[in-house]
């Protein structure tokens, strides 16, 4: 009997040890996917900020075109600042007050500028211009 339950022991050791090494392989590798998603989610959280009267601002300055850019695409105050047409003056004091940083600053009121002039000549419908406005490549 001895004998028996040595064996038993030692089968069920083995399959406990196969089951946690099974298991511990699963959850490794569905946190590394679980903190990917979060780290994509949550890339431009740094550059949210709120000025010295309580709103918010995207600060952006010092970074590469390509995070100014998608942390324009991002960012609440993207929504806030289409909800701003069609007074483009508006949208370039929005612009000039809430988002710092040198090359989205240019390109976004090049950008205000130019679908301004196209759509006050009759060039683009309403819904045009706000499509534009909403992709800033």
């Amino acid at each position: 009997m001895d004998k028996s339950l040595m064996f038993f022991i030692a089968i069920g050791l083995g399959f406990l040890y196969f089951v946690t090494n099974f298991v511990g392989g699963i959850q490794e590798e569905d946190d590394a996917y679980r903190n990917n998603n979060y780290k994509q989610e949550h890339l431009y959280d740094a550059y949210n900020a709120v000025d010295s009267i309580g709103q918010d601002i995207l600060d952006v300055s010092g970074a590469n075109a390509e995070i100014q850019l998608g942390a324009w695409n991002h960012s609440l105050l993207k929504e806030e600042f289409l909800g701003l047409f069609p007074s483009f003056d508006e949208m370039k004091n929005f612009v000039k007050d809430r988002v710092k940083g040198k090359i989205l600053h240019d390109k976004l009121i090049g950008k205000i500028n130019s679908i301004e002039d196209k759509f006050f000549s009759g060039g683009i419908t309403a819904s045009d211009a706000k499509r534009e406005l909403s992709t800033l490549k």
